[in-house]
Formats: structure tokens, C-alpha cells, sequence
């Protein structure tokens, strides 16, 4: 495959900025124009968070990704805290994407591109932009690069400094974890490093293990024969969020030497969420000009008619590794909905990578006010969304799933068969429900069953 740097065509009457001219949805309402201005200004003199040739390299594996060479898991948070910026917690989140990348590596033999859900991740879309509790409203909690999750009328105003703060916690974290894959964290002769204390005893802990020293086996085979194999001791690692703030972004969007056009240098991989996905929209126009790989969530509302010119807008060169649909349908509404937008884009021969995100279209509250996710429907879309993709003849080329490394009860069922009853022990997230180590690893281990019809 030739570089993607040479299937580059400038995108016509297009600049970072000219998203404004656009109805920006899900945007916090700043008080101060000029305190506003005074913080993107800031933040555009800093150092951008990734390089453009990491932008470029996560491209030419998501085009491999689409020709089925590789599978994306992409996973993580669903809203990063500023208080989690933390040696733990993002240890603890790396081990669980890396623990279950060997699954999938184990089972599916072919590379797993790993993608995290942080390092940028701080923004959430609202219903609606206010909250009201005993007679008093106030501005909705939009995530703490907006505003904070306390209900005072201090907290609740979007601050623009928060900007500058989220771009130094994406920085502390991306440091952290490229300091740790660099370290040999990642090094599959040591997978006794992403153990986590707190599944030791785990139903799930002795098949993993039995992955484990499988794998360890046939490396230490290979090295015997070979020498030491240094492609073994890291792994690529790329992030993502979903690029909700415009202004943000706009700040981070920059020109680089030796390379055309302009990227999106805050995250590699950024994607536009279901609530913003208007054709003629802001986040759409911002999208269509950065040469970022970008992603697009779909819903069971959205129809192949809407589909089409979307995957126009954003990829009109068709260009491989720069456009993935992120399916969110719902256990109960992926067969219905799912068939005919893959119908339709087969028909039209655009390339795209489709993943599955078996977590938003299955959340609901319970009786006791927690929302949650039952795993057995979790379980379920993504069981279905691989059926589907073979009797369209497409391919289901990865998984976006929101999880964390910290023993929390956010969704039931699963490996210890979590009920309401358990979700009141350690419900920590501040918006949606979260796969837990355990559950987590019992999904990796079904998409292997369900690729090759064993565990290998």
C-alpha cells in the first residue's frame, strides 16, 4: 500500500475555524467572550498532546483494519475526571485494554490495534442543557473540561480555564502511559505486570491464565530458535476521544512541516457522537478538513439516506484507513436497523471500518436510580453484530466499549452474575455505566469464540 501522505487533496473552502459558521450543537454557553478567547489563544501556543506521523501510522493500521489484517479495540472511560488523573487508575485501565488485546491476539491471530478512550475524554453530551432540583436550575454538568459535577451555581459555570486544565491532564496522561509501554509495561515476556490485585480470584482468572502461559511458551520457542524478538517488548498504543468541544479542538489544530493540510493534534483518533452528526453541522465541518482518521457513531434512527452523504462529506477521496462507523443499536434493535445501512454502503463500494459500541444503545435505569447496562444484552448486540455482518458479507473489523480497570458494580450480570442489589456497593461513574476487569476480558473472550468458534 503506497503512504497516505500522497492520497492528500486539500479540502476546498475549509479552515479550523470555519466550523463557527455552522449551528454548533452540545457547545457550553461561556459568559465571557473575551475570557473565552484569552484561553483558546493559550491554548494554541502549547505543545500539541500527539505528532502527526502517530496520526498517520494509526491511519495505515485502520486501513489494514478494514482489509481484516488487523482488529481495533477501542476502549476506556466514558467521561475521564480530572481527579483520576492518577498513577492507578491509568495503569489500571492500560493493564485491562492490554489483558484483553492478548486475548484477542491469542485467539484471533492477527494483530489487535489498541486504542484508549482517555487522554482527552473529559466532555459529555447532555439532553439538556440545564438541571433543576428543588426549585433551582442550573447549567447541566457537561464534563470538568466545562464545569463541575457539584450543585452550586459556582460549580456549574462553564469556566474556560477548564480548557487549559484538560490539556495538562491529557499531557500527565499521555506522559504516564507512554513512559510505561516505552518501560517495557507492555512487554509480553512480563504479562504478570497487568495483573490486577483485585480479580486474583477471579472465575475467569484461570482461562486467562492458561492464554497466558500459551503465549509465553511459544515466545520463549520462537526466541530459542530466533533470538530475542524485539517487536515482543512494546506495543503501538494510540487514543481517542469524541471531539465534542469545538473550540477546543480548533485550538489543537495545526499545520506541521513536511506534511500537508492540517491535524487534529489532541487525540489521533477523534470521533463525532450521535447527538452532533448533522450533515450541514459544526462538528461535521470541522471534521471534513483535518486529516486525522476520524469515526462517526450510528444510531437505529439513522437511515442509509443520511448515511451516504455523511461518508461523503467526511472521506469524498474514499481514502483507506480514514473513515470508521461505530454501530450503537441496541440488542433489541440492531437486526432491524444495522442491515440495510450495511446494504447500502456495500452497494456503493465505500470503504469504511465497521465497529461494534454494544454499550450505549443498552442502557436503562433501575428501580433504585442507578443507570446501568445488563451484560447479557451487551452480550447479545455484539453477538448479533457479527451474525449480521456475515449475512451481509461485510466485516465487523473491532469493538468500542466503554470499561475501567477499577473493581466497580456499574453493570449487571457477568461473570459474578451482578444484581440492582450489587450496583449501590461501588457505582463510581459520573455519567454511564462502565464494564468492570472481569466483565471486560468475558466479552474479549467472546469475540474470539465468536471469530473462530474456540478459544484457540
Amino acid at each position: 500500500m503506497n503512504s497516505l501522505s500522497s492520497t492528500f487533496s486539500p479540502v476546498a473552502g475549509w479552515n479550523p475555524g470555519s466550523w463557527q459558521q455552522r449551528v454548533a450543537l452540545q457547545q457550553p454557553q461561556y459568559e465571557d467572550a473575551a475570557e473565552l478567547a484569552e484561553a483558546t489563544g493559550q491554548l494554541a501556543q502549547l505543545p500539541p498532546l500527539v505528532t502527526s506521523w502517530e496520526v498517520l501510522a494509526l491511519k495505515q493500521s485502520l486501513a489494514e483494519a478494514q482489509e481484516g489484517q488487523r482488529f481495533l479495540l477501542q476502549g476506556g472511560d466514558c467521561a475521564e475526571s480530572f481527579a483520576d488523573c492518577t498513577s492507578p487508575v491509568i495503569s489500571n485501565r492500560l493493564k485491562v485494554l492490554l489483558q484483553m488485546s492478548l486475548v484477542l491476539v491469542h485467539g484471533l491471530r492477527k494483530p489487535v490495534l489498541r486504542v484508549g478512550r482517555f487522554a482527552g475524554q473529559y466532555a459529555k453530551p447532555r439532553s439538556t442543557d440545564t438541571e433543576t432540583r428543588g426549585g433551582v436550575t442550573l447549567p447541566s454538568f457537561r464534563g470538568d473540561v466545562v464545569n463541575g459535577p457539584e450543585f452550586t451555581a459556582e460549580a456549574r459555570r462553564p469556566d474556560p480555564q477548564r480548557l487549559i486544565q484538560a490539556h495538562a491532564h491529557s499531557a500527565l496522561t499521555m506522559n504516564f502511559v507512554r513512559a510505561l509501554i516505552d518501560g517495557g509495561f507492555a512487554d509480553l515476556h512480563h504479562p504478570e505486570y497487568w495483573d490486577l490485585a483485585w480479580v486474583e480470584h477471579s472465575p475467569l482468572a484461570s482461562e486467562y491464565r492458561r492464554m497466558v502461559n500459551g503465549i509465553g511458551d511459544s515466545l520463549r520457542f520462537m526466541e530459542t530458535l530466533a533470538g530475542p524478538i524485539a517487536g515482543f517488548t512494546r506495543v503501538d498504543f494510540f487514543t481517542s476521544h469524541e471531539a465534542l468541544l469545538l473550540h477546543y479542538e480548533e485550538a489543537l489544530t495545526r499545520q506541521v512541516p513536511r506534511h500537508k493540510g492540517w491535524f487534529n493534534l489532541s487525540t489521533h483518533f477523534p470521533w463525532i457522537g450521535m447527538r452532533t452528526a448533522a450533515l450541514d453541522g459544526a462538528h461535521v465541518e470541522y471534521f471534513r478538513g483535518i486529516r486525522n482518521p476520524v469515526a462517526v457513531k450510528v444510531g437505529p434512527s439513522v437511515t442509509a439516506e443520511q448515511l451516504l452523504p455523511l461518508i461523503e462529506a467526511l472521506n469524498p477521496d474514499d481514502e483507506p484507513g480514514r473513515l470508521t462507523l461505530i454501530h450503537r443499536m441496541g440488542n433489541a434493535q440492531i437486526a432491524k436497523s444495522l442491515p440495510p445501512l450495511l446494504d447500502a454502503v456495500k452497494r456503493e463500494g465505500r470503504r469504511v471500518l465497521w465497529v461494534a459500541d454494544p454499550m450505549h444503545g443498552n442502557t436503562e435505569s433501575t428501580s433504585n436510580g442507578y443507570k446501568t447496562r445488563r451484560f447479557d444484552s451487551i452480550r447479545g448486540e455484539l453477538d448479533q453484530a457479527f451474525d449480521i455482518h456475515a449475512a451481509a458479507g461485510t466485516r465487523l473489523g473491532g469493538v468500542h466499549l466503554e470499561l475501567t480497570g477499577e473493581d466497580v458494580t456499574e453493570c449487571m450480570g457477568g461473570a459474578r452474575d451482578l444484581s440492582e442489589a450489587d450496583l449501590d456497593r461501588a457505582y463510581k461513574s459520573m455519567v454511564d455505566p462502565r464494564l468492570n476487569y472481569e466483565q471486560s476480558l468475558e466479552l474479549a473472550m467472546l469475540i474470539v469464540r465468536k471469530s473462530t468458534g474456540s478459544l484457540g
